[in-house]
């Protein structure tokens, strides 16, 4: 069974024209074409496949302050309180509460690290509470073992993947925008190097703005204007036990498993960090500017296999406006979970929490998590062509901070006073390549 994911309907006719376009119907492009409808913005939000049917309905569903790097904290933190107005406004659940996380450990080094970054967001105003051996097997009496200790976040929260981006594009429609499902976005139109149009499968929608969310298809889409997004890869394995079993945290990491419960009250199962590196010519053509981050986590990391080639979304070639493309030829990208992982993660769980000794596999999945050399993402209009917003290369980060992610771009291309700094998400602390000029990183 795959990742769950609400279904939803949505507009079957294609606008022939558009204040902004949104490609990628994930997280951070249902928030973005939610907060500019909600504006007043003439929006059509374009989707491929489903709503919310890769990464976003894949991943924990935590929404956490709690070890963030310092460039994307104040977008976490915003982001929370977004969650919960969102719900009001839509008036449907995302599935969001602060239940709070809580992180254990018999590592001293991981508890160092943890108290320094406490040391830091306490000065940022973030509540962060270090746990000592006492506090917690307290907190973490489910494990029935002791702790060297960990720490509690209790203002940080989860929310539902199956419901979140579907329910938001629910709140795009409300708002008087447009929800397009199945219709790939093949390309761009420009006029005198601008911004003209987003060519569909359907046919085009004049615009001047396009908001480029597309999760690990990004780069290959960019490169067909000559733009170079430095985006990689991971294919990530996780499942789901079905509900009945109690006592649980909400949301626990320890560094063996994770869990996180679900809105039908069954648990996700991960091992965090874990993943295989399907190659790919884009992984291959940009490997050097990578290489730090895999030898940081080369423990964590295997060789994969090469289904993510196949799949088509990080090639290096261009295609035709006018011909069948790499986004139609995989309306859902849904690469297959590595079974050793699941028997892992499952037996990791199951000795972590005895509770979990008696639950059933509901369901087990897998998805591949973009990233970016730094693993910062990139929020920027300024992309070397005119009109075209990037928000990508949210490595692994982006669900819990979407709703913030989508208000910045919002803020953005209204020109309002931006909810938190942009200079961090700027595609300039790279080399970029724009249309016509190509150079390596």
């Amino acid at each position: 069974m795959p990742a769950p994911l609400h279904l939803i309907q949505t507009d079957t006719d294609l606008p022939k024209e558009a204040d902004v376009v949104v490609i990628g119907a994930g997280i951070v492009g249902v928030s973005a074409a939610y907060w500019l409808a909600r504006a007043g913005m003439k929006v059509v939000l374009l989707e491929k496949g489903s709503i919310g049917a890769e990464q976003s309905s894949r991943n924990w569903g935590w929404c956490r302050q709690q070890n963030r790097d310092a460039r994307e904290l104040p977008l976490s933190t915003r982001s929370l309180a977004l969650w919960e107005e969102m719900t009001a406004d839509i008036g449907e659940s995302l599935g969001f509460r602060r239940c709070g996380l809580l992180y254990l450990t018999n590592n001293q080094a991981e508890l160092d690290g943890w108290a320094r970054w406490g040391k830091f967001a306490r000065s940022e105003g973030v509540d962060t509470r270090m746990l000592n051996a006492t506090e917690a097997a307290q907190r973490g009496k489910a494990t029935q073992q002791k702790w060297l200790g960990g720490v509690w976040s209790p203002t940080d929260g989860i929310a539902d993947p199956a419901l979140a981006a579907p329910i938001i594009a629910r709140g795009v429609r409300k708002h008087g925008g447009h929800v397009i499902q199945n219709c790939a976005a093949r390309g761009v139109e420009l006029s005198g190097g601008a911004v003209c149009g987003v060519v569909t499968e359907r046919g085009t929608i004049r615009t001047p703005q396009i908001v480029m969310a597309g999760g690990v298809w990004a780069r290959s889409f960019l490169h067909q204007v000559g733009i170079k997004l430095p985006q990689s890869s991971v294919r990530s394995s996780i499942l789901s036990v079905k509900p009945g079993v109690s006592g649980l945290p909400d949301a626990l990491h320890t560094q063996d498993a994770s869990i996180t419960k679900r809105g039908d009250g069954g648990y996700t199962l991960a091992i965090s960090g874990n993943g295989r590196v399907d190659p790919t010519p884009g992984m291959l053509k940009n490997a050097v500017q990578f290489l730090p981050m895999f030898a940081r986590r080369w423990r964590q990391l295997s060789p994969g296999d090469f289904q993510a080639w196949k799949y088509g979304f990080d090639t290096n070639n261009t295609w035709k406006l006018d011909q069948v493309t790499p986004m139609e030829k995989t309306r859902i990208l849904a690469p297959r979970p590595v079974a050793k992982t699941i028997h892992e993660t499952l037996r990791n769980a199951q000795s972590l929490l005895p509770p979990l000794k008696n639950a059933h596999i509901q369901a087990e999945w897998a998805g591949y998590i973009d990233s970016t050399p730094d693993g910062v993402p990139v929020i920027d209009p300024e992309s070397g062509v005119p009109g075209l917003f990037i928000a990508a290369g949210f490595s692994g980060h982006g669900f819990g901070i979407g709703p913030g992610a989508g208000h910045l771009v919002a803020d953005i291309l209204l020109g309002r006073s931006p909810i938190t700094e942009i200079k961090q998400y700027k595609i300039s602390r790279f080399k970029k390549i724009v249309w016509g000029k190509v150079s390596d990183f």
